[in-house]
C-alpha cells in the first residue's frame, strides 16, 4: 500500500539513506517503480550526464554501479533493493 511505503521512505530519508542512480538505468527505473510516488521523497543523487558518463559528484563518491544505496554509517548496497532490505540496513521499522 502506497501510504505504508511512503512512511518507510520518509523514515529512510530521515535516517540518511541515499540512492545514487542514472536516468537511463533500467534497474534504477525498477527501483523507482517499486516505490511509486513515494520515490519523490528518496534522497536521490543523479550520477549521469546527458552523454551517459558519470558526473564528478558520483566519481568523487566512489560509485561503481547503479543503483547504489548508501546508509548513514557509510555502508552500501548495490543493485535493486527491497523495501525490507533498505529498512533493515538502515534500522528503520516496517509497518
Amino acid at each position: 500500500d502506497q501510504k505504508a511505503i511512503a512512511g518507510v521512505i520518509e523514515e529512510l530519508t530521515t535516517a540518511g539513506v541515499t540512492m545514487y542512480g542514472a536516468w537511463w538505468c533500467p534497474h534504477c527505473e525498477n527501483q523507482k517503480d517499486l516505490f511509486g510516488s513515494a520515490f519523490d521523497n528518496v534522497n536521490y543523487i543523479e550520477c549521469s550526464t546527458a552523454a551517459r558518463t558519470m558526473n564528478q559528484t558520483c566519481q568523487d563518491a566512489g560509485i561503481q554501479g547503479y543503483p547504489t544505496w548508501e546508509f548513514s554509517d557509510g555502508s552500501r548496497a548495490s543493485g535493486e533493493q527491497s523495501l525490507e532490505t533498505l529498512a533493515q540496513e538502515s534500522g528503520c521499522a516496517l509497518p
